[in-house]
């Protein structure tokens, strides 16, 4: 007898309520993350290099905790349990960034420590979420029809996307209100928090009264309960099926991890908390982590090899991710400040809601993606992972070279067309179709299976460097249009004050700072950053260059591979 918790599509029931968990799990997250910034430098009075060092230090923990979450998963709670945990945990973190954003112009100190409280158990809700329940969607597919996975990822895939784009549609409408004279609500950020707490609750709720009749193996038992010992029978002949971690390497790693905190606190200098403590806790992790992997003795010449194009590939997405998650941060400001958003019918989109267009093409576009690549294998044409990685690199760099080309003459006065914004997400969509889930896929079929989840903790980690990059060099963003404008208000000339022709008063001083506006160039490695051009340039050029040595990489780690392709 059929089981009565599949469809006819072939695909379990289970999936769709993963499905609809997921979705709703991503409208809270990508909901907040497109008003965060900017409720941090309107609300909580923050500047923008601030406001995007904290976003990218958030991101970059919210990349981190799933190896938390996993390793609690696996040995104490199981997959159920710290998914509804996670759930209530990010539910309750929306909710204080809420009531946040309801105090802040009353008791703007108390204000501020609920959004770090906020972010805080975010994070780790996060953290127990996201890693259980995609692994939830594999178990629910027996052996013999792994060959569904692929599809039933680009379904889960789809649903992370749809979430995207109505969190993405929907906080910034109700919180990020402009009127028509350009005066924003700084009060209206909280209905925007309380929405992504609802879509949260929700998802919650839609997991927890459906898990028990549909969320089963194929024999009809409950998944994700509490953790029982590894089935061998999920082991290659001959394969270790436990890590072989000396005493000595451990104190080792533990040492190092000591070691290169300072280094990379030392390297990156300043005094923000975010930038010289959960910054190079990010670096170190992911340094760290790697090198106890390899010195497991058990470990064979091939296992050895495949790790290592991991590695090298983990390396190259940090670049892509800095550049990628602009979009919470500088791009969201350029979008906000030098943008004209007037779009259909006269209508002007919230700025915050332009990256909605990422979540709409990813969506349209992810299923002609992978008939591409079934297309491309028959023919016997399909690039290797590492060279589609590449090709995203260079994807992503054309993207900013075109945005920042478009850019180089605006000036302090003139607004971008919201077309050229449009343009870069459709293409950045084409990156990341190119590189995020072929990562993924590409680790779970590389990585020796007891070291599987430590080395998909290698590449999230990477994504998590990555976030915290972007926040760095976000932060390097020079003043925009408003700035100018802000500035010609108070009467000073912040042109001449950049350019060092107009020394101004201390009076003027104090008041630029009063009003978040830096009286000097961002510097990066000695260059000065001195316009919109240069800054975008900075990506195009980062980018570029990652792609051009990964292609370079290409033949040697297809020899590393051992056969495995895709």
């Amino acid at each position: 007898m059929a089981n009565t918790a599949t469809v006819k599509t072939g695909h379990p029931k289970g999936l769709w309520v993963l499905f609809g968990t997921e979705m709703w799990e991503r409208f809270n997250f990508y909901g907040m993350r497109a008003i965060l910034t900017l409720f941090m430098i309107n609300s909580l009075r923050m500047d923008e290099a601030n406001a995007t060092i904290i976003y990218g230090g958030f991101l970059g923990l919210c990349y981190l905790t799933p190896m938390l979450g996993g390793f609690i998963s696996d040995r104490f709670f199981g997959n159920r349990n710290c998914i509804l945990l996670g759930g209530l945990m990010m539910a309750v973190g929306q909710f204080l960034l809420f009531t946040s954003a309801s105090i802040f112009s009353t008791n703007l100190p108390l204000a501020n420590t609920l959004m770090w409280s906020a972010l805080g158990i975010i994070i780790f809700g996060n953290g127990f979420f996201k890693p259980n329940i995609s692994s939830m969607v594999g178990s629910l597919y027996p052996k013999q029809e792994k060959n569904k996975l692929d599809t039933a990822f680009t379904i889960f895939y789809m649903g992370i996307n749809l979430g995207a784009f109505l969190g993405q549609s929907i906080c910034p409408l109700v919180g990020d209100v402009v009127d028509k004279g350009g005066i924003r609500d700084v009060h209206a950020f909280k209905w925007g928090f309380l929405a992504a707490s609802i879509a949260m609750v929700l998802g919650t709720l839609v997991f927890y009264f459906l898990k028990n009749k549909y969320v089963v193996n194929p024999e009809g038992k409950a998944l994700g309960g509490l953790p029982k010992h590894n089935d061998s029978s999920d082991y290659e002949v001959g394969e270790a099926q436990k890590a072989v971690f000396t005493p000595k390497a451990l104190v080792i790693s533990v040492l190092s991890f000591v070691a290169l905190f300072f280094v990379f606190r030392y390297l990156l200098g300043g005094t923000n908390l975010v930038k010289t403590i959960i910054y190079p806790i990010i670096y170190a992790s992911g340094i760290t982590l790697a090198g106890l992997i390899i010195s497991d003795k058990s470990l064979t010449k091939i296992e050895r090899d495949r790790i290592s194009v991991i590695y090298i590939i983990s390396f190259f997405i940090i670049f892509f991710w800095a550049a990628f998650e602009q979009a919470g941060s500088s791009l969201t400001y350029i979008a906000a400040n030098q943008t004209d958003r007037t779009f259909l019918f006269g209508w002007k989109m919230p700025a915050s809601m332009v990256q909605v267009f990422n979540g709409i093409f990813v969506f349209a576009f992810a299923f002609p993606f992978s008939l591409l690549w079934d297309k491309l294998r028959a023919m016997g044409k399909e690039p290797i992972s590492p060279a589609k990685q590449a090709i995203g690199l260079a994807v992503m760099a054309l993207s900013y070279f075109i945005l920042a080309h478009n850019v180089k003459d605006l000036g302090s006065a003139g607004m971008l067309a919201i077309k050229w914004l449009i343009l870069l997400y459709l293409i950045q969509t084409f990156a990341e179709l190119c590189l995020s889930p072929i990562g993924l896929s590409l680790v779970g079929k590389l990585a020796p299976k007891r070291f599987a989840s430590l080395l998909f903790g290698v590449f999230f980690i990477a994504n998590a460097a990555g976030y915290a990059l972007s926040g760095t060099l976000g932060a390097l963003m020079p003043a925009t249009g408003d700035k100018f404008e802000k500035a010609q208000k108070l009467g000073i000339d912040l042109q001449g004050v950049l350019d060092k022709t107009y020394i101004p008063t201390s009076e003027q001083t104090a008041a630029l700072a009063n009003a978040k506006i830096s009286d000097t160039y961002p510097t990066i490695i000695g260059m000065t950053i001195h316009n919109l051009f240069e800054f975008l340039m900075i990506f195009a050029v980062v980018s570029g260059i990652a792609a051009i040595i990964l292609f370079a990489l290409t033949p040697i780690l297809k020899r590393l591979m051992h056969q495995i392709k895709e």
